[in-house]
């Protein structure tokens, strides 16, 4: 049988909570706002940013027709603005999606070797770098030590170095290769490629010179 979900249990993330009109019990709250001025127009009063009672300032949200919302809870006093909520809201969501749209997550493709990986099989890898790199993913290329052959630190770094220079046209080193445990790596960020110069407009042909003018016939 199902367990029931426990009272008051929710799920997701909970949105952050303002609170706003008669919620906000402190006595005396810092009014802000780039629409005081239009706010005092409506009231017919001059109402400026600062310190006021919490009921001054409720009062001049009803009055206008909009919300006494607590923006900076902690702050002291508590900063407030009057304002449509509702529209204060649909803002800041449109907001975080513009921000979550923006971010670009990294992929981190990895390619591996050993220390005595032949002249083919790096060159095939090696194409497969250029791919990545190519499709904007960062590329982790490592040599792997199993063994005594721990003691071929120093092919591993060759081997990573060459990687690196290969790559040159595509991908920028963020560090020289480093040692981690029996791994040896380097990170290869891509880098932003030009885009290929618009094909040069074919210069317009010359128009042909107009034939000459037969003389006129004697008369």
């Amino acid at each position: 049988m199902a367990k029931r979900p426990r009272k008051g249990f929710r799920k997701g993330p909970v949105e952050p909570r303002f609170r706003i009109n008669l919620q906000i019990r402190v006595p005396e709250i810092r009014l802000v706002g780039d629409n005081l001025e239009e706010i005092s127009n409506a009231v017919g009063m001059k109402i400026e940013s600062g310190v006021m009672t919490t009921k001054r300032a409720y009062r001049l949200a009803e009055q206008v027709g909009l919300d006494l919302v607590e923006i900076s809870p902690k702050a002291s006093p508590p900063v407030c603005r009057i304002i449509n909520y509702k529209k204060f809201l649909f803002q800041r969501k449109k907001r975080e999606k513009e921000i979550k749209s923006k971010t670009v997550k990294t992929v981190i493709k990895e390619i591996r070797f050993g220390p005595n990986t032949d002249d083919h099989d790096f060159q095939f890898k090696i194409r497969h770098a250029e791919k990545f790199l190519q499709s904007g993913f960062k590329v982790k290329a490592f040599v792997q030590f199993r063994g005594r052959s721990i003691v071929f630190k120093e092919r591993g770094e060759l081997l990573l170095l060459r990687f690196i220079q290969e790559l040159e046209e595509l991908g920028a080193p963020e560090a020289l290769p480093k040692m981690e445990g029996r791994r040896m790596f380097v990170f290869l960020a891509p880098k932003k490629i030009p885009k290929k110069a618009s094909a040069k407009k074919k210069p317009e042909k010359a128009p042909k010179p107009a034939p000459p003018k037969e003389d006129d016939p004697a008369s």
